[in-house]
């Protein structure tokens, strides 16, 4: 029923030229979908990567080659059925001209609708592999768990870790995760001795945590959802492995800025791999975190980056275009752009519609009283480990 219902309003929309309506290169206003998760359990992701989308915007104007650029934001609660409803709404009732997907469930579930609208879609939040793979008409400004998991993996080889339990939530993200830093890790002469999954949903670190100790590794390797921080640091405590000797590491997840403060100083001297700090030294951005907190009140974490630069890329496309939203011209002329974003040189993979970035290894420190991800090494133009190389 949905795909025929699409089909009938993708028909439809394709009609209206011969009923006098203008064809997208010439219309006045582009239209951008943002369907994203701003209750439930992902809210502080979906606002994290809405207030980057809308800074950059306040900071850059609302016209791009003469038209005017509208913003319309719809709530999926992280509900794949939602997503597909939203977007399906947006694309035939609302004529958005580019849709900016969210976190990898809701994500997934629109790739169908977006492929056969030929919409164009920038992926902002997803940090699953698979997600742009299924839609030649999505691109992603966000990241993906294989960048920094696979460099965590490379370093944690190089510098004393020898036996490592891993822990990582049961979804696509923490498979991907669990799967690059293992096959680093192990290519570097380590050895897993346990890998460990706890449920996505309202999880419970504390027997998970349990098991970790009664194994004794020397390292820890832990993937979750950033919002998921408070309540690992406190288990964290209660199972006595800040005691334990077991040095915890993960991708940047672990330590997200968004949590970082509330977490405590518990996490001083986690050793994590990510895109993105808001610590991060370029004079880009400290101007960026200045003018965030200004207008959110709080610190933005690498979720919001991916909001900033899905709009830059939007932005620097239609600038190309001359204003043209085909689908097809938008997406080729996306392939390959390069710009610097607050997180350091980005691009988009030509080949793949991923995103290329520096990954930064990072350690928990306090700066001026606040707990910060304080960067002491740099690789520079990872790409996703998950691909195949061609």
């Amino acid at each position: 029923m949905l795909r025929r219902d699409v089909l009938k309003g993708i028909a439809a929309a394709g009609a209206a030229p011969a009923l006098g309506t203008r064809p997208a290169a010439a219309q006045e206003v582009i239209k951008i979908g943002a369907c994203l998760s701003l209750t439930g359990g992902f809210q502080t992701v979906g606002r994290q990567a809405l207030a980057g989308a809308k800074l950059y915007m306040a900071l850059n104007g609302d016209k791009v080659a003469g038209k005017k650029i509208e913003l319309i934001v719809r709530e999926d609660s992280g509900v794949p059925d939602v997503a597909r409803r939203v977007v399906q709404e947006m694309i035939v009732n609302e004529k958005v001209n580019v849709v900016l997907g969210g976190i990898t469930p809701t994500a997934l579930a629109i790739t169908q609708l977006v492929t056969q609208a030929k919409t164009p879609t920038v992926v902002i939040i997803s940090g699953a592999s698979i997600t742009v793979d299924r839609s030649p008409f999505m691109v992603r400004t966000s990241f993906t768990l294989g960048q920094s998991s696979m460099i965590m993996g490379d370093w944690a080889a190089r510098n004393g870790s020898k036996k490592v339990v891993t822990l990582v939530n049961d979804w696509a993200p923490g498979t991907e995760s669990e799967a690059a830093f293992s096959n680093a890790f192990t290519a570097g002469g380590g050895q897993v001795i346990e890998k460990l999954k706890v449920p996505l949903a309202n999880p419970d670190f504390a027997p998970f945590l349990q098991r970790i100790r009664d194994l004794q590794p020397d390292t820890a390797f832990i993937y979750f959802p950033g919002q998921q921080g408070g309540t690992f640091a406190r288990q964290f405590v209660e199972r006595g492995l800040d005691k334990a000797n077991i040095k915890i590491i993960g991708p940047g997840d672990l330590t997200d800025d968004d949590e970082l403060p509330g977490q405590g100083d518990v996490m001083l001297g986690v050793v994590t791999a990510h895109n993105y700090s808001a610590a991060h030294p370029s004079a880009a951005n400290k101007k960026y975190v200045e003018e965030f907190k200004k207008a959110n009140g709080f610190r933005p974490n690498f979720i919001s980056t991916g909001g900033w630069d899905g709009m830059h890329l939007i932005y620097e496309a239609l600038k190309k275009t001359n204003g043209d939203t085909d689908g097809d011209k938008l997406i080729a002329t996306m392939k390959g752009m390069k710009w610097e974003s607050p997180r350091g040189p980005i691009s988009i993979d030509p080949e793949t519609r991923d995103i290329v970035q520096n990954i930064y290894m990072r350690k928990v420190e306090k700066v001026n009283g606040e707990l910060y991800n304080v960067e002491f090494a740099t690789f520079e133009a990872v790409k996703d480990p998950m691909k195949k190389k061609s």
